[in-house]
């Protein structure tokens, strides 16, 4: 019998969502709260929850990524009484099942608890039948729940055939990501070729990456292999695909619709059977539509999408990742491993990581390099550009960089009152908007610090900053 939990502190709405479970032969429990929903979900295993975005205790969206991690892996559909669609596109990004809203019929409600349900035992049942084997994720350190979403990913990755676009910014480990889907995949023991696109050469990308016969042009002294023909029966990975020059895309796309290639100065087609991985940091959909980028490629190559979340989103990634890296860096000297006081995982906590995973390690071989005999690294071995910004982000700030004036009184006409409800909402939309701008500025964009000083959870912040349209920089 399948489980399932309703989190809403809407009592009519919780009966008639119990009555319509229980007609559907599954067991039914409600929570009115975020901490009471989430303390029953990691105390006994659902199969699906049904989860309010308004909440007495906050936003619904926030506990998202804990309902979803506790053992049972339930299926969460989000249902709120006023559809918002930036909370729709959040919160599919971030796990959930579908989102819907209360004003839906319960048959319609019924149907789509039918149809997570079927998903849910169709997924627990492929899990029952296979041998689990652990990803293989060479240099892939972390186990926060971003990270985990994109590892999910590449596991489904690694078992299709079809074209893989990741996605994130620069030094969040995309090459990394591709390596691991190949390693992972039916192909592992095949070729896995590397294309920066960023690096090609216009004059002889076609070259490069389709090969030529002797002859084929000036210069053509010998017969040459291109890079797609090379990775056959193995994966192509082009980085920076976004720096593909807009006269080679036609030619690419007809590749991949053929896998076949004809080299520069050849006359017979060659097949070419190797999987597609690519990878960059820019916009495509952006690009597209400013035409940089072609759309008909741009839909072929994102058969499956796999964005890697910054380090600043996943803080709890660095003290592991530093372990990692300071142990291959000694590794790698034939030194000793040297171990880290608390003030200096401290302050790599509280910096903000605009070049990522890439930059935390260069700023690890400055610190190896700082310490010299030292058998432990001190915030003081960090770079000095990290620890004063790190320092003056923790300056107490009394007050924000533009003070609060309290909202005007002014008596309302009694032809134009409005209803109580919508004036409320309004009210502390504009409240919530001024204090996250204040909340941002006076933290210079420092997340940890923002968390730490709104009482906000990292998902419950980040949900509040898309929702009103306000950078988390």
């Amino acid at each position: 019998m399948a489980h399932v939990l309703i989190i809403d502190d809407d009592e009519p709405m919780c009966y008639a969502l119990s009555r319509a479970v229980r007609r559907m032969g599954c067991e039914a429990e409600s929570a009115g709260t975020l901490a009471a929903g989430l303390d029953l979900a990691r105390s006994r295993p659902f199969d699906i929850i049904f989860l309010d975005v308004r909440l007495p205790d906050g936003n619904g969206l926030s506990i998202l990524g804990d309902l979803t991690a506790t053992p049972s892996n339930p299926e969460v559909i989000i249902i709120t009484g006023k559809g918002e669609p930036e909370g729709a596109e959040l919160a599919i990004s971030n796990g959930a099942w579908d989102y819907i809203e209360k004003t839906h019929s319960i048959q319609q409600i019924s149907l789509t608890l039918k149809r997570a349900l079927d998903y849910h035992r169709a997924r627990q049942a492929d899990c029952v039948g296979k041998t689990i084997k652990a990803l293989r994720r060479e240099k892939i350190i972390g186990e926060s729940a971003a990270l985990t979403r994109a590892l999910d990913l590449v596991a489904q990755s690694a078992e299709s055939g079809s074209n893989v676009l990741i996605t994130g910014e620069t030094g969040t480990g995309k090459e990394l990501f591709a390596r691991a889907i190949h390693e992972n995949s039916t192909r592992a023991d095949g070729p896995f070729i590397i294309v920066d696109c960023a690096a090609l050469p216009e004059s002889i990308v076609e070259s490069i990456l389709f090969g030529h016969k002797k002859g084929a042009f000036t210069g053509a002294e010998k017969d040459q292999v291109g890079l797609i023909f090379q990775a056959d029966k193995g994966t192509l990975f082009l980085d920076e695909v976004g720096e593909m020059p807009l006269s080679l895309q036609k030619s690419f796309l007809r590749v991949l619709q053929e896998r076949a290639v004809r080299s520069l100065g050849g006359k017979e087609v060659q097949k070419s059977d190797f999987r597609l991985v690519v990878a960059t940091n820019r916009d495509l959909d952006a690009m597209a539509e400013e035409n940089g980028f072609r759309k008909d490629l741009l839909y072929r190559i994102r058969s499956i999408h796999i964005h890697l979340p910054p380090l600043r989103e996943r803080p709890d990634d660095i003290k592991p990742l530093t372990t990692h890296v300071i142990e291959e860096i000694c590794k790698r000297a034939g030194a000793t491993p040297k171990g880290c006081s608390t003030d200096f995982i401290e302050t790599l906590e509280a910096y903000d990581w605009p070049g990522n995973v890439r930059e935390l390690i260069h700023t690890l071989e400055h610190a190896l390099t700082s310490s010299k005999r030292d058998p432990y690294l001190f915030s003081q071995h960090l770079p000095s550009s990290i620890r004063a910004k790190v320092a003056r982000n923790r300056i107490s700030v009394s007050e924000f960089d533009e003070p609060f004036e309290p909202l005007e009184e002014k008596p309302f006409d009694f032809e134009e009152m409005p209803e109580l409800q919508p004036y409320r909402d309004a009210v502390c939309a504009s409240a919530e908007s001024r204090y996250l701008k204040g909340l941002m500025s006076a933290t210079k964009g420092n997340m940890k610090e923002a968390i730490r000083r709104s009482g906000l959870s990292q998902s419950r912040l980040y949900a509040l900053l898309k929702k009103h349209g306000l950078s988390s920089r």
